[in-house]
């Protein structure tokens, strides 16, 4: 039978192998810093390889100490622990160096410089978005905060937008391979007028991702907008300077494809306030104009009062149906159009009994073009006639 010990007994155990074991104690270690954050006087960082992670801390920050920023290769200097109460192991480092530049940023710029030679950045090549967009692709993780921020985003500005989801993973293995598809998928949809490839934030390995080579040459090569919206404002991947537009954020994306509904109905009600009163205007205008000229009139002319009178009713009147006489003006002019062409129509001539003489290919319009003997063609509403001139008689002058 196993024994059987309590937690604090099995922590306290785990601890003092640390303790125990002398090649352990103040080592030193190099790696990538990654997470960074700040407690008082404390920090917490990782520091990574392209193979593994530790959880390191270092206790009593010092004024100006060096710790180092996020990308960038330390040497740590410490011992393992492995903390009984909360059941966790950490490196306690005391002493952090500079070594080198970190991996990924050095391969950040080599890749950023490759694709920048290439031509991949060039505004030129930059697609514009649709000045109409009424379906949207995103490739993005389907569970998160990601994908619930673009819908509810869209749907508040415009409830009418589609968006079509692509599920890929935004992290670890095989996330490339998912964007890839994903961003080739939503290409091949005619529908869609734009996608937006986006994550939300986190390390510099969490989006290492759009920092992939084949993940860049994906989005230049769609034909579709790409947006780029991964990380938080300050966080900068391949992927945005390759994409056709950068958002800062996936909400920021969500406004970049979506015309505000509310604020253009607004925009619309405020447009059409401003033209009535600029009608109303013009209309109180020409009142005045007709009341100014009525009372110049002599009040015992009664006939020029009556003709000023019909003049002003005319013109109210003019005024109140502008846009009626304007469609029926077009109605007319298009009737009378139509019976022009009618009046002038062919086949309206056969049908009244008249037909076509056509001699060699031609049509005939004189009888000196032709002698007694020659073979014509009568072109009539239903048939065409074969005949010979038997006779030939010209009209008198």
């Amino acid at each position: 039978m196993s024994n059987i010990i309590s937690v604090s007994q099995f922590n306290t155990y785990v601890h003092n192998i640390f303790l125990a074991e002398e090649l352990l104690q103040n080592i030193q270690l190099y790696g990538e810093i990654s997470g960074i954050s700040y407690s008082g006087n404390n920090v917490y960082f990782s520091i990574k390889d392209e193979n593994a992670v530790l959880n390191c801390v270092k206790f009593g920050l010092k004024p100006n100490e060096f710790v180092g920023k996020e990308g960038e290769m330390v040497l740590v200097s410490g011992s393992p622990n492995y903390y009984i109460k909360g059941g966790r192991f950490s490196f306690n480092v005391y002493k952090i160096e500079p070594y080198g530049q970190g991996l990924l940023y050095k391969q950040f710029l080599e890749l950023k410089a490759k694709l920048e030679a290439l031509g991949l950045f060039d505004a030129e090549r930059k697609k514009p978005l649709p000045e109409v967009i009424k379906r949207i692709g995103v490739v993005t993780s389907e569970t998160g905060a990601v994908i619930q921020d673009i819908i509810d985003v869209s749907h508040r500005r415009n409830s009418m937008l589609d968006i079509v989801l692509y599920p890929a993973k935004v992290q670890g293995i095989g996330a490339d391979s998912t964007i890839i598809e994903g961003i080739k998928a939503l290409d091949n949809i005619p529908s869609i007028d734009v996608i937006i490839v986006a994550r939300g934030g986190g390390s510099a390995e969490d989006l290492s991702v759009f920092n992939n080579e084949n993940v860049a040459m994906a989005i230049a090569e769609a034909n579709k907008p790409i947006i780029s919206a991964v990380g938080h404002e300050t966080d900068f991947t391949i992927a945005d300077f390759v994409a056709d537009v950068r958002a800062p954020t996936p909400s920021a994306a969500a406004e970049l494809v979506t015309i505000d509904l509310n604020k253009l109905k607004i925009n619309m009600r405020a447009s059409s306030e401003r033209l009535l009163r600029v009608v109303e205007n013009l209309y109180q205008n020409q009142q005045n104009k007709v009341d100014a000229l009525i009372k110049t009139i002599d009040t015992d002319s009664t006939s020029l009062i009556k003709q000023f009178d019909a003049d002003y009713v005319n013109l109210i009147n003019r005024l109140n149906s502008v846009s009626s006489l304007c469609i029926k003006n077009f109605e007319h002019n298009f009737d009378v159009l139509a019976q022009k062409l009618e009046a002038v129509n062919p086949v309206k001539i056969l049908r009244m009994g008249y037909a076509q003489v056509g001699y060699d290919g031609k049509i005939l319009s004189s009888v000196k073009k032709v002698n007694i003997g020659d073979m014509l063609t009568l072109n009539l509403q239903d048939g065409v006639l074969d005949c010979e001139v038997k006779n030939k008689q010209e009209n008198k002058k």
